[in-house]
């Protein structure tokens, strides 16, 4: 990774990103997604990747689900890439802000009708008596919405992570594997190299 020491760490990202989607069997989007619950314990789970740019990755999901819950008292997260047949990851963290409804609404409109309709009838992370029950209110959404557009639940938007830091690693052989490190400060990107 000598060539990259002052690349642009979100270019570089894309990079990766674009050989990953060519090689990887499922998901190359997939990206851990670590918060912190109010008492302080962390709490990771796989999301995915929707879009990233200048601005930061961004993803989806129920607002008042765990992970939504858990970013509204600690705004701040890390995610995880890593991509197997690759023998890379990259690791970020940083700041985690709403997306605007505008972004949210052209993201929900551009799922399928089917995953719309889910949006509406989980209640995400909380109790459910039976699979049963979720058949129910999906069928109840699926009545509802029958014709026309499927708006965007009120509870339903994404959130995008602004990244201060990149770690990017790759495998070498007898584990002596390249690390380098990305911090966003005034002035731009720094670089440093990790033992590894």
């Amino acid at each position: 990774m000598d060539e990259i020491r002052t690349a642009d760490p979100l270019r570089l990202f894309a990079d990766w990103l674009a050989e990953a989607e060519k090689t990887e069997p499922n998901d190359p989007n997939a990206m851990a997604l670590a918060t912190t619950t109010p008492g302080g314990f962390p709490s990771v789970r796989m999301v995915l990747l929707k879009h990233a740019d200048a601005d930061g990755f961004v993803f989806y999901t129920n607002l008042e689900s765990r992970k939504g819950g858990e970013l509204a008292a600690n705004p701040r997260a890390a995610l995880l890439f890593h991509w197997k047949s690759l023998r890379r990851q990259i690791r970020v963290e940083g700041a985690v802000a709403p997306v605007s409804a505008e972004e949210a609404d052209a993201y929900f409109h551009s799922r399928p009708r089917a995953s719309q309709i889910g949006a509406w009838a989980s209640a995400q992370s909380r109790p459910l008596e039976s699979r049963f029950h979720l058949e129910k209110q999906v069928a109840a959404y699926t009545a509802r919405y029958a014709i026309g557009t499927v708006p965007r639940p009120a509870h339903w938007s994404g959130f995008r992570v602004a990244p201060e830091r990149l770690e990017f690693w790759q495998d070498r052989p007898f584990r002596l594997h390249d690390r380098l490190i990305f911090a966003r400060g005034a002035d731009g990107w720094t670089t440093e190299r990790l033992f590894p």
